[in-house]
């Protein structure tokens, strides 16, 4: 099996992480490859936002938490997160985002980096509290935050989520 194939069947999501630094090398890397993933009309409308710091992830997780109605709500508490924003009226920014991620998560994998897709920011994005801390990272209230990618390497007792197949239709 080639070394792509490998990475793509073998990532899987990782919900416990390490306190556990991400080279700064490895982090451009992953933040490249969203920067290469396919978008509509390759109009590049996302934006990628970087947070490294824990305890402003916490910060984001607990306004998350509250406005979701979800106690104790942490984003797994990983080392950093990569928020994804895209214009409110680009046509395929949701689209886009997810092909960012996509290509986060696989190049996240292949540096041995472990991640998860966390979707709840989405749906949170414009509470009142989240969007000031949104728009204090620099994201522009234009923006609608249509995912998080987190990152760290992978507690040691950390379950792997067992990969699923779906159908397959040949017609």
């Amino acid at each position: 099996m080639n070394a792509v194939m490998e990475n793509l069947l073998t990532r899987r999501s990782i919900r416990a992480f390490e306190n556990k630094e991400i080279p700064r090398e490895e982090l451009d890397q992953i933040l490249k490859a969203a920067q290469y993933a396919p978008s509509a009309m390759n109009r590049q409308t996302w934006q990628f936002t970087v947070l490294s710091s824990r305890p402003r992830i916490q910060e984001l997780a607990a306004a998350v938490g509250k406005a979701l109605g979800r106690e104790n709500y942490t984003m797994y508490d990983p080392q950093v997160i990569i928020i994804t924003s895209n214009l409110r009226d680009a046509r395929f920014g949701i689209d886009d985002n997810a092909c960012a991620l996509e290509n986060i998560f696989l190049a996240a994998h292949s540096f041995g980096i472990g991640s998860v897709w966390i979707n709840q920011l989405r749906d949170a994005c414009d509470d009142p509290e989240v969007r000031r801390i949104l728009r204090n990272m620099g994201i522009p209230d234009d923006h609608a935050a249509y995912g998080v990618a987190a990152l760290g390497y992978a507690a040691p007792a950390a379950p792997k989520e067992i990969a699923k197949t779906g159908k397959i239709v040949f017609a």
